[in-house]
């Protein structure tokens, strides 16, 4: 899956209330601050830094899915050395999961970690597919981005964050992710807290940007990027990175 390679302009809308989950009534030094996050602005700033990002790195749909399952709770390296298992031995198809042993696909993803469930969630998933569409993804990602939501969060192992990876870099559907990245730089912002409600987050920025697939594809990229090498937990590098001259505004 690549990402766009442009990099539009996207001019802040009015702003006409606080969302829900963010700061409301800021006030630094009893100076007003604006009650929302310059999503636009830390984009193009990111984008300038970094460039596109090309990311999911995935060879097929399903390997996309594939991969949002195994990277759960570890990092992508280890992820992807368990699809590399998979696909050496030819199971990177919904058909040759379902029929493989659990054992077997357990003994391929070890490497992902929590292997046994993730090899639950994979079986579980191509069950779904194959019960509910006939095994088709072209049917699976044609169902309309709301229901099909909902649909995967009742699959066994697919919480929110899995089931927009699975919407957004395999189906192409417009919907943010929201992963720790995101949160962890809102946090340090300002703008909101740690632990806000994954929706909460996820609402603000598809309503910043509303049905554009291709921005939310690589405003992700371009924030796991900036979560991985500045916006770190311990010991950020606020000084070099692109939206360290944001902090001033989120505090």
């Amino acid at each position: 899956m690549r990402a766009h390679d442009s990099n539009p302009k996207f001019p802040l809308p009015q702003q006409k209330r606080a969302l829900p989950g963010f700061v409301k009534n800021r006030v630094s030094d009893g100076v007003p601050r604006a009650t929302e996050p310059p999503l636009a602005q830390y984009y193009n700033s990111l984008f300038t830094a970094f460039g596109p990002q090309h990311w999911w790195p995935g060879k097929t749909p399903f390997e996309v899915i594939v991969g949002a399952i195994l990277t759960q709770n570890t990092s992508w390296s280890n992820a992807e050395r368990a699809i590399e298992n998979l696909r050496k031995a030819k199971l990177l198809n919904p058909a040759a999961i379902e029929r493989t042993s659990p054992r077997k696909i357990e003994s391929l993803i070890r490497a992902s970690g929590y292997f046994r469930q993730k090899a639950r969630k994979l079986k579980a998933f191509c069950a779904f597919l194959r019960y509910e569409y006939g095994g088709s993804l072209k049917k699976m990602f044609a169902q309309p981005t709301r229901a099909l939501r909902e649909k995967l969060l009742g699959v066994f192992g697919i919480g929110p964050e899995t089931a927009d990876s699975i919407l957004l870099y395999a189906g192409g559907h417009p919907v943010f992710v929201v992963d720790a990245y995101t949160k962890r730089m809102l946090a340090r912002h300002g703008w909101t807290e740690q632990d806000a409600k994954y929706d909460d987050v996820r609402w603000m920025f598809e309503r910043k940007f509303p049905g554009d697939s291709k921005l939310f594809n690589e405003f992700h990229a371009l924030i796991v990027n900036t979560g991985k090498n500045f916006c770190r937990t311990k010991e950020p590098l606020c000084g070099t990175c692109p939206l360290g001259r944001y902090l001033e505004v989120g505090v």
